[in-house]
């Protein structure tokens, strides 16, 4: 056990209720954060303190604006937040973690095989590189990523038609919505909002910026690649 390890605190109350039945497992989850997340760099150890409250909550009160039954990428997940704990409240979810580094996948595979999250899977790569690749999902999670226009890049181009981009922000979130208009415009996103969630659960709430997509996501600019990327698909089917 690292020194950081040892500075983990009980879980709190609100996690039980949270967790409910994969209580346990979140446990389990925020000792591995604690003690390999710390050991190969995937979060500081300064955060271990803080990391059921900050990280474990903070990032599965997100649920509560996730419609049931739908499928998830979680871009640029990095140790597994919001993906995790959002795997573990709901396993209704079909989620894929999507992380660029190979220490990062290699911990994100470890987790989701040690916790039996067999609604999760893991994916090496590059948000940007993923058209054609990976399914159109109904809703991209990210946290901490990049700022929005930047992410909106990324991430709305994963979409299915109407689907949405959920961002764990701070206090920031209103400004940078406003600075990332024009660009969300572009993104073929047809609204936008901020949402508070996690009443009775963290304190101050989490804050979502909610992107919703029209018929097009990723507008113009990537019509064509994504018509490029289903050509590119049905070529690889036929052979």
């Amino acid at each position: 056990m690292t020194e950081a390890a040892s500075e983990l605190p009980p879980a709190p109350e609100q996690a039980r209720a949270v967790f409910g039945e994969r209580f346990p497992e979140a446990v389990r989850y925020a000792e591995l954060l604690a003690d390999a997340g710390v050991k190969r760099g995937l979060i500081g150890p300064r955060e271990v303190p803080r990391l059921w409250e900050r990280h474990l909550l903070n990032c599965a009160v997100l649920a509560e604006a996730v419609p049931q039954g739908v499928t998830v990428c979680d871009v640029g997940s990095g140790a597994g937040l919001p993906g995790i704990p959002l795997a573990l409240v709901r396993p209704d979810l079909k989620i894929t973690l999507l992380e660029p580094l190979l220490r990062r996948t290699t911990f994100l595979q470890e987790v989701v095989e040690l916790l039996g999250l067999d609604h999760v899977t893991v994916v090496r790569g590059r948000a940007e590189e993923m058209l054609g690749k990976l399914q159109p999902v109904h809703v991209v999670t990210a946290r901490a990523v990049a700022p929005l226009d930047r992410l909106a890049t990324w991430g709305v181009p994963l979409l299915r038609p109407y689907g949405e981009m959920l961002a764990l922000k701070g206090d920031t979130a209103e400004e940078e919505l406003v600075a990332a208009k024009a660009a969300l415009t572009k993104l073929g996103v047809v609204k936008t909002s901020v949402l508070h969630v996690g009443e009775g659960v963290v304190d101050p709430l989490s804050t979502l910026v909610r992107v919703e997509v029209g018929e097009s996501p990723g507008g113009v600019r990537f019509a064509a690649k994504r018509a490029k990327a289903a050509r590119t698909g049905r070529a690889r089917r036929r052979r």
